[in-house]
């Protein structure tokens, strides 16, 4: 991708700021939720809006303010800067997402892969991982060391943040202390989390001046590392 082979030779993640060339419309990022045939894909409705917000109000990047769903096995995806990937079911690819999917991470695209189900049933967490063994071999899903550029990508973490959903462990009692994610050439190309971070950044934007800290902090990260890397 022409956008990823511009950053690379522009430096390191230390020009955080710096934008990529534009992409269509003048926008030098846009947020795309994948739509995918056998789960449910349309959660945390409010959450794309509170990242694009923080994304407009801490970086310079030109932000298409509203959130674009495409459907996994359209090959308009294909063109994204960053996709977003959610649900609380089962995920099990057509032919047709399953190829765009490879070919989408494989060329220098970034999924960011949110567990909803926060290990209730276990159900998203199981036949996702499942689903990328099958696409990528076994044992494709790595922890994320602590000292993993993610977390230093934009602001300075020392490992993935809690979430309120992990703290009340919804009768579970576990909390992740990693995230995992595949790597394709060096490069951390899928990231998945369970720790349920669309329920925490779901929330009307107008409640967010009552956060101590912006907990959507961690998703300029995310997203500042798929456009650096």
């Amino acid at each position: 991708m022409q956008r990823r082979a511009f950053i690379r030779r522009a430096g390191a993640v230390g020009a955080a700021l710096l934008a990529p060339p534009a992409l269509a419309d003048n926008w030098d990022f846009y947020f795309t939720r994948l739509m995918y045939e056998s789960g449910n894909w349309d959660v945390d409705e409010r959450m794309p809006s509170n990242v694009l917000n923080s994304l407009i109000e801490y970086t310079t990047l030109r932000v298409d303010p509203d959130e674009r769903v495409i459907a996994l096995s359209d090959a308009s995806m294909l063109q994204s800067p960053f996709c977003y990937m959610a649900g609380h079911k089962l995920v099990q690819f057509s032919a047709d997402e399953a190829r765009n999917f490879v070919d989408y991470v494989s060329n220098g695209g970034f999924v960011f892969v949110d567990d909803c189900n926060h290990d209730i049933d276990a159900l998203f967490a199981t036949s996702f991982t499942k689903q990328m063994e099958q696409l990528f071999g076994a044992e494709c899903l790595a922890k994320l060391p602590s000292d993993h550029a993610l977390y230093d990508a934009f602001f300075a973490f020392d490992g993935p943040p809690t979430t309120s959903f992990e703290l009340n462990g919804w009768g579970d009692d576990l909390v992740h202390d990693y995230l995992r994610g595949i790597e394709i050439g060096g490069r951390l190309a899928v990231l998945y989390s369970n720790k349920d971070y669309g329920c925490e950044w779901d929330y009307d934007h107008r409640n967010k001046r009552w956060l101590a800290v912006d907990n959507t902090r961690f998703a300029v990260n995310i997203v500042m590392y798929a456009l650096t890397h």
